[in-house]
């Protein structure tokens, strides 16, 4: 898979609080999903430092320009902080939801299988939306607990795309 590789600071968009690689024209411009999705709507595998790696959507920066948002504590993994260079390399995301499934979904979904049929009738950021939820914990019990809380609230929902809120069962 073909990779756009180049040099960038680590700046700070003060009025969200983001830390982020900018993207400029040029680097836009060679981006491998650009013809299908154009410059900001497409997700990618970002590298960097050639030691971690995640997936991510391109954002919008203004005048052309696009960023991708670096939490602070990848950058502390990599020992660079704000204002440091870091060698960025980006690659097309073919995967389906733009991140990894869990393991407890794909159970739940062999046991209650109108649980899978509501998740693929939610919004692509939805589905993202669930699944970084139930992966952003390390415990399996804790993983478990979440997916059964989500999939069964989303199930029971007579809307056919309930709020996040509903979901996490703080509100009917």
């Amino acid at each position: 898979m073909i990779a756009v590789t180049f040099n960038a600071s680590i700046e700070k968009l003060d009025y969200l609080n983001y830390w982020f690689v900018r993207l400029t024209e040029d680097v836009l411009a060679q981006l491998p999903g650009r013809t299908e999705k154009v410059d900001f709507n497409q997700r990618l595998i970002i590298r960097l430092d050639d030691t971690i790696e995640w997936q991510a959507g391109v954002l919008a920066l203004g005048g052309g320009e696009g960023l991708i948002t670096v939490q602070q504590k990848r950058l502390k993994s990599l020992d660079k902080t704000l204002g440091d260079t870091v060698a960025v390399s980006l690659r097309k995301d073919d995967s389906e939801f733009g991140t990894s499934i869990p393991e407890e979904i794909l159970e739940y979904w062999a046991q209650v299988p109108e649980s899978k049929i509501r998740f693929d009738q939610q919004t692509p950021a939805m589905q993202r939306y669930i699944l970084n939820y139930v992966q952003a914990v390390k415990s399996p019990i804790k993983k478990a607990e979440r997916t059964h809380l989500l999939l069964h609230n989303l199930c029971r929902s007579k809307e056919q795309h309930p709020h996040f809120r509903f979901l996490l069962g703080k509100e009917d």
